[in-house]
């Protein structure tokens, strides 16, 4: 029989559309096995200053739609110390606190793995960033909005290009992966998407502009921020120097990708990634990350989910998909 009567909840790092529903059935998943079920708020700093409060069902009726997180997200510079973290160890003992689930991302993963190696704590994670960056599950929670969220802009900004015969180019989040400029710039119809993870021709994307589609009245060029052609601004230089007859904008969608209500295919798997999360810390276990690869449920240890992926998800085929189509 599972020792475990109270699970803590936290969201760390940043927000992501769907933190919401986890939080939600992390609760209701407690209540169902009759356990306690304490908020921390602010993320680990939250536990660092006990800020805790007693989670009920009302705690999170009508929250399920909502973007953001309830429990508010910081990243914690105190809990990256060892007198940080023993503060938070002491905390979670005295409110009498079992076991962790923590929502975030690589940073929170990895705060995750020291404190629970370090304490023997009981904690599982589950992949909240819209980056979709982690090993260990094929979507990350919040990955499926921010996309959505960044086709249903940049068909807007289609719209005005076509009226005015524009190229423009539109940076989107990702300072270390370009899953979110990829899947989008495929989505949208780009004519070039630039990522992280692949070299930057400056010379080929000159010559898709010079060369691509004569007929065509707009053109969009996706950048990820972390592409090392230096972003947007930079990209547009480029090709205004280039081509100074074109008439080229640039646009940088920032934090709109974060917030919103998170799509139905983020709430279901939120919901399903935190039942499984509170079931598999009254199993014993700990130290991992809770994901979904090919439907199946799967748990990954912190240290191997961390590390982001390299070219596991931004495969060839998948660049050669958007190059195809960009002509």
């Amino acid at each position: 029989m599972s020792k475990i009567q109270n699970i803590g909840v936290l969201t760390s790092g940043g927000d992501a559309p769907g933190m919401n529903a986890a939080i939600r059935a992390v609760v209701r998943a407690g209540l169902y096995h009759k356990l306690n079920v304490t908020g921390v708020l602010r993320g680990y700093d939250g536990l660092i200053n006990a800020d805790f409060v007693l989670m009920e069902g009302k705690s999170v009726a009508n929250i399920i739609q909502r973007g953001g997180t309830i429990l508010k997200t910081a990243r914690s510079a105190e809990f990256k110390t060892k007198e940080g973290r023993a503060k938070a160890y002491n905390n979670l003992i005295s409110a009498g606190i079992d076991a962790l689930v923590v929502i975030g991302g690589d940073g929170t993963f990895t705060g995750a793995d020291i404190f629970s190696k370090e304490y023997d704590f009981p904690i599982l994670g589950l992949p909240g960033t819209i980056d979709n960056d982690l090993e260990g599950t094929d979507l990350t929670i919040g990955y499926d909005t921010a996309i959505n969220t960044v086709v249903n802009a940049v068909d807007k900004i289609r719209d005005t290009a076509e009226s005015h015969d524009r190229l423009f180019i539109v940076e989107v989040m990702g300072r270390d992966s370009g899953l979110i400029a990829l899947r989008s710039g495929i989505g949208v119809g780009a004519e070039a998407i630039l990522i992280p993870e692949a070299k930057t021709d400056v010379s080929d994307l000159i010559y898709k502009v010079e060369h691509g589609r004569k007929d065509k009245a707009s053109k969009i060029i996706v950048v990820a921020e972390g592409d090392e052609a230096g972003g947007a601004y930079n990209v547009g230089e480029i090709l205004k120097e280039k081509f100074p007859h074109h008439d080229i904008r640039v646009s940088v969608l920032g934090h709109i990708q974060r917030g919103g209500s998170p799509s139905c295919a983020d709430r279901v798997l939120a919901s399903r990634l935190a039942v499984a999360a509170v079931e598999g810390l009254l199993e014993g276990k700990s130290k991992m990350m809770v994901g979904q690869i090919n439907k199946e449920i799967v748990f990954t240890p912190f240290e191997k989910a961390i590390k982001h992926i390299d070219v596991t998800q931004v495969t060839p085929a998948w660049l050669r998909l958007a190059e195809i189509l960009s002509w």
